[in-house]
């Protein structure tokens, strides 16, 4: 069983996750096209941070940042890799779908970018119905950064 609950990033695992979560962006990406928040990011008032636990393990981080206008975007998705394809990526996207309907949010949107470190990521936003579409939110579209969007 999974469990999911806000986190206010004060926690030693957590913050070990999310420095993995932007060390793992930097690797996989060009210079300059990576869009990950860092902790400060995270500690915004318009973004909102839930980790996943399993048997007591911190097993994922996912937030949900406000965009204004009837719309959020999902940020920081990260697996813990000692639970890598077991659902916890899953259950943190449907929580945060759940709580943009909640919010009575009519878009949800995401960037991220393109490779073979983003293939499982990108198959998942796909299968929930995300599909492919334009920038968004100040990002500018370059080959690497993909976009995309949910309409709720």
């Amino acid at each position: 069983m999974i469990a999911i609950r806000r986190d206010d990033l004060s926690g030693e695992q957590v913050r070990a996750l999310l420095a993995l979560h932007l060390e793992g962006m930097h690797a996989s990406s060009p210079p300059g096209t990576v869009h990950a928040l860092d902790l400060s990011g995270l500690k915004a008032p318009e973004v909102t941070v839930w980790t996943a636990w399993r048997g007591g393990a911190l097993s994922g981080v996912g937030a949900l940042k406000a965009l204004g206008g009837g719309a959020g975007e999902i940020k920081s998705m990260r697996t813990h890799p000692d639970h890598l394809r077991k659902g916890v990526a899953a259950a943190l996207l449907e929580h945060i779908i759940g709580e943009a309907h909640n919010r009575g949010y009519r878009r949800l949107s995401l960037e991220t970018g393109g490779g073979p470190a983003f293939e499982p990521a990108l198959a998942l936003y796909r299968k929930r119905g995300f599909a492919d579409g334009p920038a968004f939110g100040g990002y500018r579209p370059s080959v690497f950064n993909q976009f995309l969007h949910m309409d709720l």
